[in-house]
């Protein structure tokens, strides 16, 4: 039994160093065609540079993974502790978060340097037996990477926009196209299980699996599309007060907010939309997107339905009734709080998800900005209820006096 554990340890170590070395590739992959002053870019505070992107992922494999292993352990450089550390509090010093644009120094070569300089020594720690806590590590490591690759397209989606020429990302995503007809899609609800309970990785925040009670309810078949919320907009949806939750309406009028982010009118009062790959008009039938909790808010209460909440959202994607998910982040109704029984990890790396439990909302399913292995079922993003700059969308649920389609309990 020990020689089979260790020949498991061994298969996953041996997988995790080619996964490795694919995701690493695929964040140099995201900035080809990008400018050093392209990459230092910063237009808001909840966005950062290109740069700091690239440099922070590099400093977690270097901070918690290289300096507990390497023997006599030299960082590559001092300072990157406090520059590139984002909210560990635990390690030390952070540099502020709305003062990353700043950073002319260290270059983007410098950075580009520190990146296979650590690779070089993450290809060496790799050369020798790993036990399973450094193996899941390497493996938050990389996921994390991952979420940040998503994050430097929508933060260069914001600081493009901020530019008059309205440059274009050749390499960007693009949508899946259009989506078919709406339908009502009833399920039963009942006691289910939500969570991730299988084996393989998930974030902390997806755990434990635990039961929950679901009434009846019914489920849009996709999301909300750009015509229909033109429809919503049409209408005054913007103007009318009874739409909104209080706070909701108090920043729609405080920043002014007439459409979704990244729409504008052109000379001839026609909308105009701002894609990493270009301009363009609405289209009709693609999901909307850009919106905030209170825009997805609004816009469902004059819909005459609701958000779900995560755990619907969930039951429907488990039964394979939330097709679309993947092109836009969807807004639940749902705050974003710990599930029962859920547990932070002991130290710095604890404070990955668990700290951020307060006045966020839940999103689920994924964008075209999402890798691809982090659109599953259980996966929870979540973000700020003003946010706008995330690829984030909404799909529409209203209460059912009864279910047709049993929601299956099966693991993700």
């Amino acid at each position: 039994m020990k020689q089979d554990a260790s020949a498991d340890l061994a298969m996953r170590q041996a997988g995790l160093r080619r996964a490795y070395a694919g995701v690493r590739a695929c964040s140099m992959q995201l900035i080809a065609g990008l400018s050093a002053e392209d990459c230092m870019v910063q237009s808001m505070p909840d966005a950062s540079p290109v740069k700091w992107h690239l440099a922070h992922v590099t400093w977690f494999f270097e901070t918690f993974l290289l300096e507990p292993a390497e023997t006599g352990f030299q960082p590559f450089d001092p300072a990157f502790r406090v520059l590139f550390n984002s909210y560990y509090v635990g390690v030390g010093e952070r540099h502020p978060r709305p003062a990353r644009g700043v950073l002319s120094r260290p270059a983007l070569d410098t950075v580009l340097a520190y990146r296979r300089d650590v690779d070089l020594r993450m290809d060496a720690l790799m050369d020798s037996a790993q036990p399973a806590d450094v193996l899941n590590l390497i493996e938050l490591g990389l996921h994390h990477e991952q979420q940040h690759q998503e994050l430097m397209l929508t933060d260069l989606k914001h600081h493009f926009w901020c530019n008059p020429l309205h440059p274009v990302l050749d390499s960007a995503p693009r949508s899946a196209g259009p989506v078919g007809p709406l339908r009502w899609l009833p399920l039963a609800g009942g006691v289910l299980e939500v969570g991730y309970g299988a084996d393989g990785f998930a974030f902390d925040n997806e755990r434990p699996a635990h039961a929950v009670w679901l009434a009846p309810f019914e489920l849009a078949s996709r999301p909300v599309t750009q015509g229909e919320f033109l429809a919503f907009m049409a209408d005054d949806g913007y103007r009318r007060p009874e739409l909104w939750l209080s706070d909701g309406w108090d920043a729609c009028m405080r920043e002014g907010w007439q459409a979704p982010l990244y729409w504008w009118r052109d000379a001839q009062g026609a909308w105009q939309t701002y894609m990493l790959h270009g301009e363009q008009a609405p289209e009709p039938h693609v999901p909307v997107m850009h919106l905030s909790y209170y825009e997805a808010d609004a816009y469902a209460r004059w819909a005459g339905a609701r958000l779900p909440t995560e755990q619907e959202w969930e039951c429907a994607a488990r039964a394979g009734l939330a097709a679309g998910s993947g092109e836009v982040w969807e807004w639940t109704a749902s705050a974003y709080l710990p599930y029962p029984g859920f547990r932070q990890a002991a130290g710095a790396v604890g404070e990955y998800n668990g700290k951020f439990m307060i006045n966020q909302m839940v999103l689920r399913g994924g964008s075209m900005a999402t890798p691809s292995g982090h659109v599953r079922p259980t996966y929870r993003n979540f973000f700020n209820p003003a946010a706008r700059w995330q690829f984030s969308g909404l799909r529409l649920a209203r209460d059912s006096a009864r279910g047709e389609q049993v929601c299956s309990p099966a693991p993700a």
